[in-house]
């Protein structure tokens, strides 16, 4: 099992998690809870669905127990009920009314730990026309419109990988859910069931964007907006040598330094008209062909124009900004985002 830090120490030291086992948004949710502080048993099924790797290299197992439970036998539920007595939060990520037939739902939980904190993560959610539908995020995020923000007009939406629906839409939603209910259980004695779905949480991410298209600001398709790739100084180029730069030079200031360092000061009063975008994307475009992404990235170093090298997964550990930081960590030869909590202070350590 990957691990990375020591569990029972950060905010959540002696909160303890059940995590009934699964795949996807549930687990990471309870790594996010784990690499926190908190006390997480994940109760394996013996024979379980899990990523098609190693669990060796499953970082979402991370600072976990694990118990072994068949909740199909005669006494599985109970073993499950007899943790949840001991328990501040349980997750499960069953379609609606699994937990229920196997013994261990919200009722019979509640009925054992009044307190408890029962999370609930689902794609489609409780209820709905949906709800007992198969799914995952790709089909999530295309129900809520997010997917069909993303990626060029003339070509099919891109797919962010399973990053926007799974894990920010469900498992952060989640973790935000469970523990604002934690906080309400340990003010009143009262639990509370916290479901979570996927396509909630992602349409919830769109909110500023609703504003903007009730505004008149958004237009309801791709490529033709300020932050979807529309606009020439929000996106990314190719370089010389095949890779890419991100700029992200929206404010007056910033874009001022970014043409100016670019070499295209011509350009300069394109910033607020879009009937010159094309021709302004087409100068960019151009310039970053000129030069290497490396020679980009020592150009733009330690200026306000808001550019970056595109780095790949195994570049992005390296990055001298990241490495200062600890954002990534190696540990038994598995390289993978650190834990993050806080000092006393406040300041952010791996």
């Amino acid at each position: 099992m990957a691990v990375a830090g020591t569990a029972g120490h950060g905010p959540l030291a002696g909160v303890r998690v059940i995590e009934l086992a699964g795949i996807g948004p549930g687990p990471f949710a309870g790594m996010l809870l784990a690499d926190l502080g908190a006390d997480v048993v994940r109760v394996d099924r013996p024979t379980g669905a899990g990523l098609a790797i190693n669990p060796d290299y499953d970082i979402t197992n991370r600072n976990k127990r694990s118990v072994l439970v068949d909740l199909k036998t005669d006494d599985g539920p109970d073993r499950v009920l007899d943790l949840v007595e001991r328990a501040d939060i349980l997750i499960e990520g069953y379609r609606p009314g699994v937990a229920e037939r196997l013994g261990v739902g919200p009722e019979t939980c509640h009925a054992r730990n009044p307190k408890l904190v029962y999370g609930r993560m689902t794609g489609w959610g409780q209820q709905g026309p949906l709800a007992a539908r198969a799914g995952h995020d790709i089909a999530y995020i295309a129900l809520t419109g997010t997917l069909g923000m993303i990626g060029d007009p003339d070509a099919p939406p891109a797919v962010p990988a399973n990053l926007l629906g799974d894990y920010a839409g469900g498992s952060l939603y989640l973790v935000v859910g469970v523990l604002a209910a934690l906080h309400h259980a340990r003010a009143s004695g009262t639990g509370q069931v916290v479901d979570a779905a996927i396509v909630d949480g992602t349409a919830h991410l769109g909110a500023m964007i609703h504003g903007m298209f009730a505004a008149g600001r958004w237009q309801d398709r791709r490529g033709a907006n300020l932050l979807d790739g529309g606009c020439p100084y929000y996106g990314t180029y190719e370089t010389a040598d095949g890779q890419y730069m991100a700029v992200g030079a929206l404010e007056k200031q910033f874009y001022a330094e970014f043409v100016d360092l670019l070499g295209i000061p011509e350009h300069a009063a394109a910033h607020k008209d879009p009937a010159r975008w094309g021709e302004l994307r087409e100068a960019v475009a151009a310039r970053f062909k000129t030069r290497t992404r490396d020679e980009w990235t020592a150009l733009f170093e330690g200026s306000d124009a808001c550019v970056a090298p595109v780095l790949s997964l195994s570049e992005a550990p390296h990055h001298p900004h990241l490495a200062a930081r600890g954002t990534f960590t190696d540990h038994g030869g598995i390289t993978q985002p650190a834990r993050r909590r806080t000092t006393e202070a406040g300041r952010p350590t791996p």
